[in-house]
């Protein structure tokens, strides 16, 4: 109890910044009906006890799970078959994640239906799976992960030459929507597993890094779909911006519809448990009801976590984005930089990583450190998105593919820990709260201003999300490194 007290008091320090930004907005600038600002409050409450909840119910079910299933991994004799059940693990945790079923649907709209969801979901899910399998055998093999990156992004680049420019964001922010609130702890845990049974010198560098290579899946996996298929062109529409009514109401009716999706969500990893229970771990009754129990809170904080983002949070970041384009688009930049700095606050798996990686350095890489970067990074990201929406030369790739670029640069200069920190934090920044909020405040300003398109620049925002904390962080370890130098001398 006193664990979970804990968990909700850090959280509501971390969700209070944006609501009492989003307030703010509300009595200057943006005023916003009383029923929805009253929808967003609730939605605030919500999403603190839901992330609370989640968090420790992540850390007491999903983290031993993939623990337990990367040590099982890393004991197999046939190095082959860790592969194989990386690629089994990737696909299963990803297929089922919301984010990404969200992220489908916009897609099929945005292609005219050309692009079906379940061609998305699939062949994203085999891209996270591929790259969670060869993640996986890299720590096996001790194979250095900036060299893995710098091949993995340049057959991205390669492939971004032949991509058009809406597959090119579509694919970026398909990479952001799989590392999500489910995926992340459990990626992160898998990998720890694996180093840590494989242990010298370099288990705790090679402990981060899988989140990263996952990330990258979906990405050339996307791209790859779309040079096969030709699409260079796609047309549709976005999808139709209706505001809520009421205020209890839309909670009604998001919350039979979250607790179904939820449970899709958590099936696979509790069937996967219990498979691997029965056959590999042989944990006692205390241990396997421990992490049942584990999984119950998770469900129920992802679960109060989701309804309140889409019921509560959703349409404000819309009306904001319209509201503050409406009233001077020069502003755009500016709120867009200060909501970047508090929304990752608020990501679940922010959390899960930061917490890892202040335990794996004993404390040697500070949280709050990490947390810093991300924010100003973030900030910057959503800030450039709003000056891409508002100049029609400024193209995604002009951010990217120098963004990319410098990241693998930079991954050869900086201790190889924050190699693998950095690529984990471009997933892990870019999900719900920034997938919905974020991506919602664009699309709003984007279908205020008459230069811009709500397709191409609504999905670009969670591209560059994804990107700057790469940049962000391994700046950072710049700084570790030459703090160090100096210090030794």
């Amino acid at each position: 109890m006193n664990i979970l007290l804990k968990q909700l008091k850090e959280v509501s320090f971390s969700v209070l910044p944006i609501t009492i930004l989003v307030i703010i907005l509300n009595f200057t600038i943006v005023p916003i009906e009383s029923e929805m600002l009253i929808r967003f409050i609730i939605g605030a409450i919500l999403v603190i006890l839901g992330l609370g909840i989640f968090l420790f119910g992540a850390q007491l079910g999903v983290v031993p799970i993939g623990n337990l299933m990367g040590e099982t991994a890393a004991r197999t004799n046939r190095y082959y078959w860790v592969g194989i059940l990386g690629f089994i693990l990737g696909f299963l945790i990803t297929i089922a994640e919301p984010d990404l079923q969200i992220l489908a649907r916009q897609v099929n709209l945005a292609s005219g239906g050309i692009v079906s969801s379940s061609l998305i979901l699939i062949v994203v899910s085999i891209g996270v799976g591929i790259m969670v399998g060869v993640g996986l055998l890299r720590i096996i093999y001790g194979t250095p992960l900036n060299k893995i990156f710098t091949i993995v992004y340049a057959i991205i680049f390669l492939l971004g030459l032949k991509t058009s420019e809406e597959f090119l964001a579509i694919s970026v922010d398909a990479s952001g929507a799989t590392t999500g609130a489910m995926t992340t702890p459990f990626i992160l845990a898998l990998g720890y597993g694996v180093a840590q049974l494989k242990g010298g010198k370099t288990s705790e560098e090679d402990s981060f890094g899988m989140v990263g290579l996952a990330s990258a899946g979906p990405i050339f996996a996307v791209m790859i779909m779309s040079v096969v298929r030709g699409l260079t062109d796609i047309q549709g529409e976005a999808e139709a911006f209706v505001p809520n009514v009421g205020i209890i109401s839309p909670y009604l009716h998001e919350f039979p519809k979250i607790m179904k999706e939820s449970i899709f969500t958590l099936a696979p990893l509790l069937i996967l448990f219990l498979i691997f229970n029965k056959l590999r771990f042989n944990l006692n009754k205390k241990n396997r009801n421990n992490i049942l129990k584990g999984l119950l809170y998770t469900y129920i904080g992802l679960t109060l976590f989701l309804v309140g983002v889409n019921s509560g949070f959703m349409e404000v970041g819309r009306v904001m984005g319209e509201g503050i384009a409406n009233f001077h688009p020069v502003l755009l930049p500016i709120i867009g930089f200060l909501l970047g700095m508090v929304v990752v606050l608020a990501e679940p798996a922010v959390y899960v990583l930061t917490e890892q990686v202040e335990d794996v350095t004993s404390g040697h890489i500070k949280r709050k450190v990490i947390l810093i970067a991300l924010s100003a990074g973030i900030a910057l990201a959503v800030a450039m998105s709003m000056l891409r929406i508002m100049i029609p030369a400024l193209k995604l790739w002009h951010f990217l593919l120098p963004g990319f670029a410098l990241a693998a640069l930079l991954s050869y200069r900086v201790p190889p820990i924050f190699v693998g920190i950095a690529y984990d934090s471009g997933g892990v920044a870019s999900g719900p709260m920034t997938a919905t909020f974020v991506l919602a405040f664009a699309q709003g300003a984007a279908a205020t201003i008459p230069t811009a398109n709500v397709l191409i620049d609504g999905f670009g925002v969670i591209a560059m999300v994804a990107m700057t904390p790469l940049v962000a962080i391994q700046v950072l370890g710049l700084i570790f490194k030459i703090k160090s130098i100096k210090e030794s001398n």
